[in-house]
């Protein structure tokens, strides 16, 4: 191997270490040892990666490589989704780009779908290109797209077996409608907010010169308003829809209304009569207490309407435009074109009875913005009750034993249980072209046949080549086919590619790595179809991890132009072409103008190249249990730091173990490399039970501490007496242990930072007698490896760096040069502290730069000097011809100012403590408060002398 570099540039390797990783077939299972699966949710072709992405599969990628270095047999399932809705309006988007003309409509199905399939090809490409550069782990020869012929089989058997089992059915239902992308979409793609709209107050006229005492009273029940009417006041914020009213309402226990329930109203405008109904939805203390129905705009009206058999007109078309269901004179305008329409009519006719402004619940659909209409259309839908019972029961489990699926953080199998609980059943058609086509046919009577294809329709139902069939035109929901992921990859239902791919061996796989943002859309309807169709679950436990957000906490969008390209992070951007990228597209040009003074103010010099492991250790940092999640670049930086600390270090090992070679553990022989050993033990314990838990923020943060304070900061310092000093036995012990606790640690490390651990590895691995392609294939240390009898040397080198960190803590203040000689004086202490000098003074003398160390007679006063206390040990250093004597009792009465704070902190503890405080806190609290006080009571003696 040649010899490392001396600067760290990530940029020099990773990419050529990555291509080897594959080429070796590293990621591929081994068939041997437990199986351990990862699902990776299959992002969108509709672009690239966003940091999102780069969160969820730094963290997929760590449980994978550490799995894989335990020896279990690990799948890492790939692949991308056809996502039909967002691929439609990307495809459709480009072709307006391209400015000829072309659009979705003019193309026709079959031209437009060979449109989609070119982007999905470039789409896909990029997708795995980041993932690899990220430095995923995964087994690429199994990458699946939904749209591939096994999972295509895998949706057309689901929907048959579903349909012949009744869970399918096709009927007219009231569904949310996008009257832009001209189809049905599902609850969870309609985001609802407060806005300012009106509510307006309409006369509707009582059938057969009817009339009635209305009659209003205030808050205390006094009468304000008493009158003969001949209508019915109702409100509503939608007045177009009146043109569909079916009915109108009133609660049956309001004494107002009794007598006019089965009586009838004529509807303005259109002159048809409707009934009026009685139904407890409506809220009496509410307007007038009168409601208008209309079941086919208002999914509240739609189940009235159900209970009452009123009839269901549809007044839109598919683009939100009025239909013939309507008077002549409204059909064919926009929906808001017709309410003005509607209102002056109403007005002229002097039936609009009040306009006042109010608040609403507005829905609109996520992808396009535009307000969702409640749409009666033919639909195909699953019936979700009996599939939410069982899928419920498998996470929160039965008769007090608990679930076959386990969730992390638990707190969100509460989220869970509301929506499974209270469940509606679900529409899986889409009125697209881009998708699965549903498996049913249609004969020229409008009869309906499903089957795996039109061959077996027809010999099912005995229909031959004179009955003309057409398949129908509707597509499945791209969650349909997302559901079936667990086990269409793994060659379900053919039973030969199921033996290929394993489908007995990796399912459930062990865990699911996945935003909470999806638990409805894609979890719930795993665990259910997996359960129903295959009789297993999908998973064992599922980590939720919180959503990326920038470092204000705001949403990354394209529209805020804060988003963050991982790649460009991993290998740089300049500040111009950072800001092309965020201005880029069709935005208006003050936004693109706002968005490039923010991105230059917060990138003056665009980003840095940062390297993937970098990025990989930042993102395991800021994985905690939260539901949101900062990036913070400075972290990011931070990080790049550490990794550079690691490197360097390495270089320092590698530089002083030139032409060495050792075999198997050391057998230390110092103090430092007992202590060093006793905390790889612990670190590694710790580490372990971080992964298991899924606590990567806790694991990075470990990991950290170990490698730059203990292993870079503290080791090696503590190992240059030894290396440096006239023992050669303690000399080559130090090098073996200095190499040996470095392999270690960069197989702690390589599940988080792959690429620099593999660089180091292979320089550091020959020198140990270790043979071997990669780190990749190396055990996961344990804390077996590097068990001893070392609690005396751990106690007895955290006494030592106590010292070493209180001299140099005071040769810093003093401005003492490094190398300059100094004295050390010693007073007081215990029999154990005379022990500890005596056995580590040549590494003091080395460390801290001393010419000597004397004892203080006791009785002897001590000269003038800065002192430092560790426990009840005095460390003096003269002052004479070091420091000005009136800055040193400044900088004394700083110290006993800290001092007295903390001792009077720690007092205040005590006395605020009550019963409940566990024993141990109090305990350490009180052993806190004789330290301070020591070391109190040692600065004011040092400042009386001077």
């Amino acid at each position: 191997m040649t010899r490392l570099d001396s600067s760290y540039d990530p940029t020099s390797f990773e990419t050529d270490t990555y291509d080897a990783w594959e080429k070796a077939g590293h990621f591929k299972p081994s068939g041997k040892g437990e199986p351990y699966t990862i699902l990776l949710p299959p992002p969108n072709v509709t672009g690239t990666l966003h940091m999102g992405h780069a969160f969820q599969q730094t963290l997929m990628d760590a449980l994978v490589r550490y799995h894989r270095m335990r020896g279990y047999d690990t799948l890492w399932q790939v692949g991308t989704d056809h996502a039909g809705i967002a691929t439609e309006m990307v495809v459709g988007r480009n072709l307006a780009l391209e400015g000829n003309g072309e659009t979705r409509d003019t193309l026709g199905r079959e031209a437009f779908i060979g449109k989609v399939w070119e982007w999905k090809q470039q789409s896909g490409d990029t997708i795995e290109r980041q993932m690899r550069r990220l430095g995923t782990s995964a087994d690429w020869s199994r990458s699946t797209f939904t749209m591939d012929p096994q999972p295509s089989q895998a949706v057309i058997e689901a929907f048959v077996r579903w349909h012949e089992q009744g869970l399918i059915y096709r009927g007219q239902r009231l569904v949310n409608w996008d009257p832009v992308l001209k189809t049905a979409i599902s609850d969870l793609e309609v985001e609802s907010a407060e806005e300012d709209g009106f509510l307006w107050s309409i006369a509707y006229t009582l059938d057969d010169g009817l009339t009635y005492e209305h009659v209003e009273r205030d808050a205390d029940g006094v009468e304000t308003l008493r009158e003969t009417r001949d209508y019915l006041v109702v409100a509503t914020t939608r007045p177009e829809t009146l043109l569909g009213d079916t009915a109108v309402m009133v609660h049956p226990e309001d004494e107002r209304y009794l007598h006019l329930i089965g009586r009838s109203v004529t509807l303005p405008l259109t002159g048809r009569s409707v009934p009026v109904i009685a139904d407890d939805y409506v809220d009496r203390a509410f307007g007038t207490g009168v409601v208008k129905v209309t079941p086919a705009h208002d999914f509240n009206d739609y189940q009235v309407g159900l209970r009452h058999n009123l009839p269901m007109i549809n007044l839109f078309t598919p683009v939100a435009a009025i239909n013939d269901n309507a008077p002549e004179r409204f059909r064919g305008l926009d929906r808001y074109d017709a309410r003005k329409a509607v209102l002056a009519e109403l007005e002229d006719l002097a039936v609009l009875v009040e306009t006042k402004p109010h608040k609403l619940q507005v829905p609109r659909g996520d992808r396009t913005g535009q307000v969702i209409e409640p749409y009666l259309t033919d639909q195909w839908f699953v019936k979700m009750d009996e599939l939410a019972r069982r899928g419920l029961e498998l996470v929160e489990g039965t008769d007090g034993k608990p679930g076959a699926v386990g969730f992390v953080p638990p707190n969100w199998i509460n989220t869970y249980r509301h929506w499974m609980t209270n469940i509606q059943d679900w529409c899986i058609s889409r009125q697209l072209w881009w998708g699965h086509r549903i498996p049913a046919w249609f004969d020229a009577a409008g009869t309906c046949y499903v089957g795996r294809d039109e061959a077996e329709v027809r010999a099912a139902n005995g229909l031959g080549p004179e009955i003309a069939l057409t398949q129908e035109s509707d597509v499945l929901e791209t969650w349909f086919s997302s559901q079936l992921w667990p086990f269409s990859t793994l060659g379900w239902p053919n039973a030969q590619a199921m033996a290929e791919r394993g489908f007995d061996r990796y399912l459930p796989s062990s865990v699911l790595v996945t935003g909470f943002d999806i638990i409805f859309f894609w979890v719930a309807r795993m665990i259910m179809a997996t359960d129903n169709l295959t009789g297993k679950v999908p998973f064992k436990d599922v980590y939720f991890t919180g959503l990326i957000r920038d470092g204000q906490g705001q949403k990354m969008s394209k529209s805020k132009g804060n988003v963050l390209d991982p790649l460009d992070i991993i290998d740089g951007i300049s500040i111009e072409d950072l800001v092309a990228k965020r201005t880029g597209g069709l935005m208006q040009p003050r936004a693109a103008e706002k968005i490039e003074k923010a991105t230059r103010k917060e990138f003056p010099d665009g980003i840095a190249a940062h390297g993937a492991d970098a990025l990989r250790f930042t993102i395991a940092a800021l994985a905690t249990h939260g539901r949101d999640i900062k990036f913070d670049m400075n972290r990011a930086e931070g990080y790049k730091n550490f990794c550079n600390k690691l490197w360097n270090a390495s270089r320092f090992a590698l530089m002083n173990t030139e032409g060495a070679a050792f075999d198997g553990a050391p057998k230390p022989r110092t103090d430092a490399e007992r202590w060093i050993l006793a905390r790889l033990a612990a670190t590694t314990a710790e580490a372990q039970g971080h992964f298991a838990a899924y606590r990567f923020d806790l694991l990075a943060q470990c990991l950290y501490e170990f490698a730059w304070n203990e292993f870079c900061d503290w080791f090696l310092e503590l190992s240059k007496p030894a290396l440096n000093g006239p023992d050669a036995a303690d000399a080559d012990s130090t090098r073996h242990t200095v190499l040996y606790v470095l392999e270690a640690l960069l197989r702690l490390l390589h599940p988080l930072t792959p690429f620099i651990t593999e660089q180091l590895w292979q320089q550091v691995a020959p020198r140990l007698g270790i043979g071997g392609d990669s780190l990749s294939l190396r055990p996961y240390p344990s804390a077996e490896e590097f068990a001893g009898d070392y609690a005396q040397a751990e106690a007895d080198v955290e006494w030592l760096k106590a010292v070493i960190s209180a001299v140099r803590r005071v040769r810093s203040e003093l401005n003492v040069a490094p190398s300059r000689l100094v004295p050390l004086r010693l007073q007081a202490g215990l029999a154990q502290d005379r022990v500890r000098i005596e056995r580590f003074a040549a590494s003091l003398s080395f460390l801290l730069k001393l010419d000597t160390i004397q004892w203080l007679a006791e009785g002897e006063s001590a000269p003038p000097a800065a002192p430092a206390i560790v426990g009840e040990l005095k460390l003096l250093v003269p002052l004479e011809g070091l420091v000005d004597l009136d800055a040193e009792r400044a900088r004394l009465d700083k110290e006993l100012a800290r001092v007295q704070g903390e001792k009077e902190k720690s007092e205040a503890k005590l006395a605020k403590f009550t019963d409940k405080v566990p024993a141990a806190v109090v305990e350490q609290e009180r052993v806190r408060l004789v330290e301070w006080t020591t070391q109190l009571a040692g600065l004011q003696e040092q400042r009386a002398k001077l």
